[in-house]
């Protein structure tokens, strides 16, 4: 398996959303399988690193640390089974080492999710 390093753009969702733009997590998803789906396909036991990069109102009063880390991997490695880890037994379920942070940028543009796998050697 080779390295992966790669910037998926967009804005990262966890949850369907309930008001405003309804169908963003949805497309957040599409853009996920779409801007991954020439990389590299893993087949073995890898490591994950995953880097949100949110936009400032995904940081409200109320929640100020931002959405839910677990939420946002939960529909991104989702998205991935269907690319990254189609053809893996088990899916993503190869990733036996993950580490993942979210962190504030200024604008849209500059939205999305920093992706790298490593290859690992499991005895």
């Amino acid at each position: 398996m080779s390295y992966i390093n790669h910037l998926i753009k967009g804005v990262p969702y966890s949850h369907n959303k309930v008001r405003g733009s309804l169908g963003a997590a949805d497309q957040w998803s599409q853009q996920v399988r779409l801007q991954s789906a020439s990389l590299p396909r893993v087949k073995e036991a890898c490591a994950l690193r995953v880097t949100f990069l949110l936009p400032p109102d995904k940081f409200p009063a109320d929640f100020p640390h931002g959405p839910d880390l677990d939420n946002l991997l939960k529909r991104f490695m989702d998205a991935l089974n269907d690319t990254v880890f189609a053809d893996t037994p088990g899916k993503d379920s190869c990733v036996v080492m993950l580490t993942a942070m979210k962190t504030r940028v200024a604008s849209y543009a500059d939205a999305g999710a920093h992706l790298e796998v490593l290859p690992v050697s499991v005895a």
